[in-house]
């Protein structure tokens, strides 16, 4: 009980220094912070949610152990390639600045792809082998 106190107490603590912070320099960031909410707040509702209700949909014509991982992988998937779009798309390149998006981001999420698609080999296989060995007594 006494860790559950102290570390609520940290974080109400971190919360109130984060909102000093934010308010120390008046009202101008609050307008582009409730932006990005709302954002974040439509891409959920609007793009998110809607992709994980489609895969759900889908996985029936799966086999039933590779169904949960292909379900998270689209969740996880969807969440990395919406925070990536900006860098993806090179937004905020600057020819006179070459230290901006320097990096190939596009092999990043491949390779994140890549990893996904692994996970969701390697959970189905080891979901298939519990549900063999689960089998009928």
């Amino acid at each position: 009980m006494r860790t559950r106190l102290a570390l609520g107490a940290v974080g109400v603590a971190a919360g109130l220094y984060g909102a000093l912070m934010l308010l120390d320099d008046g009202f101008s960031d609050l307008v582009s912070i409730v932006i990005w909410l709302a954002g974040g707040v439509v891409l959920h509702d609007f793009v998110l949610s809607p992709l994980t209700v489609l895969a759900g949909r889908l996985t029936p014509r799966l086999p039933s152990p590779t169904r949960a991982p292909v379900v998270v992988a689209v969740v996880v998937l969807t969440a990395i390639t919406l925070l990536a779009i900006p860098v993806l798309g090179r937004f905020g390149a600057s020819p006179g600045n070459a230290t901006l998006l320097d990096r190939n981001y596009w092999a990043g999420w491949v390779g994140i792809v890549t990893l996904l698609a692994i996970g969701v080999l390697l959970a189905s296989i080891v979901r298939a082998k519990r549900n063999a060995n689960s089998g009928p007594a």
